[in-house]
């Protein structure tokens, strides 16, 4: 189906050809709820990616994804913009404009002469970006896969980086920044709740790779209470994932941040998210997709229900892991899993806790624990079926989950692959 007729003008042909999609699969509304697969940060030829975003889409929807959100740097892709073919050329290759056409075909692929063309020579071309809202028709199937409006946006403090996702956009979002790392993040969250406010539309923010450029810390996550969400994994080979000799690693930043949320604010828990942060699609080193992604159990495939499914958390995150269940029964207290068995692997399953503060300062609501009463390995199995139960020492408990199998397209040396569940406050 080619969604774009030059002679009837795209609104026409849009409406002829590609009616909205019905974001929801056809079923028995009563039936349990399933996971969905989703990445939720991603770059296309609209910012800093090297493909364009409906070649990007292709590969999502082919790798078996349900949902992505497009998130390049301060702009949606909306609106009519022409790229010199030159520049497309040196972020990927050569034979970008030839495998373009072949996906979608010569008819869909607009080219014209560059405004700087010369009369000696190959006449240099410009190719258009096609917006999400036209191309969408393209990849979208009901209850298959959904592309949802997103944005990264990039802030920076004192030189530092602030890159903060909102999914479900309506309308772009400027960076405000801030006096302070917390503050600018307080502000820039504040733009993103105000115009879920204004919109009516549920919005899902969450915080970027806190250890690019050593640029978040985790007193800074703990304190912006604003912010529910965040990336535990990153599958951008840039990001510090596991830090180093002065920076804690990002896993062991969510570990403090929730402990100060519930010792010292009575704040509710930060949630992980997984993503690829996708930039590469031709097999080059690099930010490639595939990396990490999140599960998210909803009844249907719509933004709405994404998204309020995320915020009740009834999600995992993950980096190849795959999880059948995930249940916490609140009367027993037992948090349970359940791991699909995969011939010649084994699954550890570590059970990660933050104990109650034991030191001299109990008598004190808001005493911070001892650090090595911050994210401890209080149970450990190779069961598929793992479950622990709470002794009533903890503040929270989550999972870690680790196959013996390698990453097929590690980020990290000797990269296992993991999943990662919320943690669990009794």
């Amino acid at each position: 189906m080619n969604c774009y007729l030059p002679a009837l003008g795209f609104l026409t042909c849009w409406l002829l050809v590609c009616p909205p999609t019905v974001h929801s699969q056809v079923g028995d509304p009563n039936e349990s709820p399933r996971w969905w697969k989703g990445n939720l940060h991603t770059h296309s030829l609209w910012s800093d990616g090297d493909d364009f975003p409906e070649m990007i889409a292709a590969w999502y929807l082919e790798h078996d994804y349900n949902f992505l959100a497009l998130s390049d740097h301060n702009i949606l892709s909306s609106g009519v913009r022409w790229m010199p073919l030159s520049n497309i050329v040196k972020r990927s290759d050569d034979g970008i404009l030839q495998r373009y056409r072949q996906k979608f075909g010569s008819s869909w692929v607009e080219t014209c002469p560059a405004a700087n063309s010369t009369d000696s020579g190959e006449t240099p071309l410009e190719v258009r970006l096609k917006p999400l809202d036209e191309f969408r028709c393209l990849v979208e199937q009901a209850g298959r896969f959904i592309l949802i409006q997103g944005e990264e946006i990039s802030d920076s403090v004192d030189g530092k980086p602030l890159h903060i996702n909102a999914t479900n956009l309506e309308k772009l979002i400027q960076p405000v920044g801030g006096a302070s790392m917390r503050e600018a993040m307080q502000n820039n969250l504040r733009s993103v709740l105000e115009q879920e406010a204004s919109t009516g539309r549920q919005i899902l923010p969450h915080l970027n790779h806190p250890n690019f450029g050593y640029a978040v810390t985790a007193e800074d996550l703990g304190h912006v209470i604003q912010e529910r969400f965040f990336e535990v994994y990153n599958g951008h080979p840039d990001v510090n994932q596991l830090g180093d000799e002065e920076h804690i690693s990002i896993e062991r930043m969510w570990d403090v941040a929730n402990a100060i949320r519930l010792t010292q604010l009575d704040a509710p828990p930060l949630w992980g998210i997984a993503t690829d942060d996708s930039h590469e699609y031709h097999g080059r080193p690099g930010a490639r997709p595939g990396r990490g992604w999140v599960m998210v159990r909803a009844h249907y495939l719509t933004p709405e229900h994404l998204i309020l499914a995320m915020k009740r958390a009834e999600f995992y995150a993950s980096s190849g892991v795959v999880l059948e269940e995930v249940n916490y029964d609140a009367k027993s207290k037992t948090l349970a899993l359940v791991i699909p068995a995969i011939p010649g692997v084994q699954f550890t399953t570590e059970f990660v806790a933050t104990l109650k503060p034991t030191n001299s300062n109990d008598s004190q609501s808001n005493s911070l624990p001892a650090a090595e009463q911050i994210g401890q390995v209080v149970a450990s199995t190779t069961s598929l079926t793992p479950s622990y139960t709470f002794t009533g020492s903890e503040l929270y408990v989550r999972a870690r989950v680790i196959s013996s199998a390698e990453h097929p397209d590690p980020s990290l040396a000797n990269q296992r692959q993991q999943a990662w569940t919320q943690p669990v406050v009794p």
